[in-house]
């Protein structure tokens, strides 16, 4: 099996390496890894591309690039430029560090590897490392993801619906794993469910005035220690289970045609 990785936090960051791990266990002896990652952190770009700039890409080592690009534009470079010869059968994005559970999931440059993978007609997962005090303090933070991470990809992979229903318009399936603030021994398992929303919502705002007299904007998020209802992710990751969710990118709110073809007249 040969593998594409990649995340939004950067080429240098450590939720790579545990990819970098759980992708070479699940490839086994004869298969591939290959990584384009971005440059620099991207967290919280989504599905941006750099449709109006190019990508400058570099070689890093074997199999592995830095694109001076979003995840997805790296997700792209490595279907169409570095693995253009032999596509890869699969792409993981992560490990990201902290939860794309809930609204995170909106924001997230992780997933949007996986949509844009997933747009190509590649299977996809996401996996990213909710933080809690329970683990923040551990000698490694990605204890939960490195011990359970191969194990879920391999059941993806076998029993995951990679078309299901849009296929014929399509959008094909991706899986968002999340997984749980715990210690790796902690772990109860893993839960099916859809995703969520904090009642907390989204991101804010904070200004600042510096010492040169001109606003400054941070954006601030709200706590992520509270869940977003009853079988979703968040929720079942606070209670110590991996949150699996299968995704599309179709965002038609198909429950709302009959009736507002309807209403319209």
């Amino acid at each position: 099996m040969r593998i594409l990785i990649t995340n939004d936090d950067g080429i240098n960051a450590p939720g790579l390496k545990v990819i970098h791990d759980i992708a070479t266990e699940v490839a086994g002896p004869a298969g591939e890894v290959w990584t384009v990652a971005p440059a620099f952190e991207k967290s919280g770009v989504a599905h941006c591309i750099n449709y109006a700039h190019p990508t400058m890409i570099a070689q890093m080592g074997p199999r592995a690039f830095a694109a001076e690009g979003a995840p997805a534009d790296c997700v792209l470079a490595g279907l169409h430029d570095v693995m253009a010869d032999a596509p890869p059968d699969l792409v993981l994005s992560g490990v990201n560090k902290g939860n794309n559970s809930a609204e995170n999931t909106v924001y997230s440059g992780t997933i949007g590897a996986c949509m844009e993978a997933a747009l190509q007609g590649v299977k996809s997962i996401a996996m990213s490392q909710y933080f809690g005090p329970d683990n923040a303090k551990l000698p490694n933070q990605f204890e939960a993801s490195a011990a359970h991470g191969a194990e879920i990809v391999r059941k993806l992979l076998e029993h995951g619906d990679w078309g299901g229903e849009s296929h014929a318009l399509g959008y094909e399936t991706f899986y968002n794993v999340n997984f749980p603030p715990v210690p790796a021994a902690d772990v109860k398992g893993h839960k099916v469910v859809a995703q969520g929303r904090r009642p907390s919502g989204g991101f804010g705002i904070e200004p600042h005035m510096p010492p040169n007299g001109r606003k400054y904007l941070w954006i601030k998020g709200n706590p992520q220690n509270v869940g977003s209802g009853p079988n979703t992710d968040a929720t079942v990751n606070l209670d110590g289970w991996i949150s699996v969710t299968p995704m599309r990118c179709d965002l038609t709110a198909h429950d709302q045609l009959a009736a507002l073809e309807s209403a319209l007249g």
